[in-house]
């Protein structure tokens, strides 16, 4: 099968690939139709994680399915499929509790597995013509009659429109709230849609791409240019010096301010920017490492926190990735009934034998180069 490996920082390849293959009685295989190049993806493209060499990218996933093992009961030949990006078990302690993105029995030794990504365990990524899916009766989420003609649209539940909704989660978005979020690249985006969904009153979305900005304005969204690093106060002057109800944190640990890297920017930004008592959710990556970090404290996965002002503000921070099949079935249904477009932010459709041209723009932020969708040949 076709497929696009890491062969490298900033070296992806279209090449032939020994094909997926159903393992297990539980397995189903996925022919691939539409796959994402996701913002994470950009942190193994570069090289700044311990992605091996050989690997198949790709975990925003959407096929049909084209076998099944003989311990599936659910999902039939022909289902067409989104394919949330962590990978659960089903029946572990975690994924009972719904924290399918901490699965335990996936990843042994870990908390967590994922399709195509450094530390999440040995799947091979979807970024290709097919797609071998582990307790598929557990993580396939059948789509509904529409889903060929709204194909961009669900493909948007593997991953960035459950995490954006997911930032909302954490942050405790309540009807009425008004509501910040750092970041306005696709997840950050979904955020602010997300974020709407939920009633809020008020939703702001910083960054500082004019073109991204524009999006977010689309969607609803107040835009705040931080260009000149004055969003915090942007944000007091548009919440009345209160700040923020609610913060959403969709950068993680390579956002930029004036050009340069800094790690803490967002996380600083959002202590100040949200108000006492305020809640902040944090979906963009952290990691516990960063070796090619210039800064010493992320080079350890450390941040210089103003735990101060957080703790006297009484603020509260919660953390992680998302937990897609919490909310995969309810966004899903929101499309169906056409009360969500989360495709209205994709800016770019590929095949995918021009898959690392979409990878090489997308990772320079080129402008206009928002979200890239994959497409395999019929």
């Amino acid at each position: 099968m076709k497929a696009l490996v890491y062969e490298g920082p900033r070296k992806v390849v279209v090449k032939e690939m020994p094909d997926a293959k159903i393992e297990k009685p539980t397995d189903v295989l996925v022919k691939i139709t539409t796959t994402n190049i996701c913002g994470s993806d950009l942190h193994m493209y570069e090289g700044r994680t311990n992605m091996e060499a050989g690997r198949i990218l790709g975990h925003e996933n959407l096929g049909v399915v084209i076998e099944v093992g003989a311990g599936v009961e659910r999902i039939k030949v022909g289902d067409r499929v989104c394919l949330p990006f962590n990978i659960g078990c089903g029946f572990c302690k975690n994924c009972e509790k719904g924290l399918t993105g901490f699965c335990l029995t996936t990843n042994p030794g870990v908390a967590g597995a994922a399709y195509g990504f450094a530390g999440m365990g040995p799947y091979s990524g979807g970024q290709a013509e097919y797609l071998w899916v582990p307790f598929g009766d557990f993580n396939c989420l059948v789509l509904p009659p529409d889903a060929e003609e709204k194909e961009n649209d669900y493909v948007m539940l593997s991953d960035i429109f459950p995490t954006g909704y997911h930032a909302t989660v954490l942050a405790g978005v309540e009807p009425g709230d008004s509501v910040v979020i750092y970041g306005a690249g696709p997840v950050g985006l979904m955020a602010a849609l997300s974020a709407s969904i939920k009633g809020a009153s008020k939703v702001m979305v910083v960054d500082t791409h004019a073109d991204r900005l524009a999006l977010a304005e689309k969607l609803g969204a107040i835009p705040v240019d931080d260009s000149d690093g004055s969003s915090a106060d942007q944000v007091m002057e548009l919440t009345g010096g209160e700040g923020a109800d609610r913060g959403c944190e969709c950068v993680g640990y390579q956002c930029s301010c004036n050009g340069h890297e800094v790690p803490n920017a967002t996380m600083n930004n959002l202590i100040k920017a949200v108000r006492p008592t305020g809640g902040i959710g944090v979906i963009g990556v952290f990691v516990a490492e960063d070796p090619k970090a210039k800064d010493a404290l992320a080079k350890k996965g450390q941040l210089a926190l103003d735990f101060g002002q957080l703790w006297m503000k009484g603020q509260h921070i919660a953390t992680g990735q998302a937990n897609v099949k919490a909310y995969n079935r309810k966004l899903r249904d929101l499309i169906a009934a056409g009360k969500a477009r989360p495709s209205e932010i994709i800016s770019h459709q590929l095949p995918l034998e021009k898959a690392a041209e979409g990878y090489e723009h997308f990772d320079a932020r080129d402008e206009g180069w928002t979200k890239v969708v994959l497409k395999t040949a019929a």
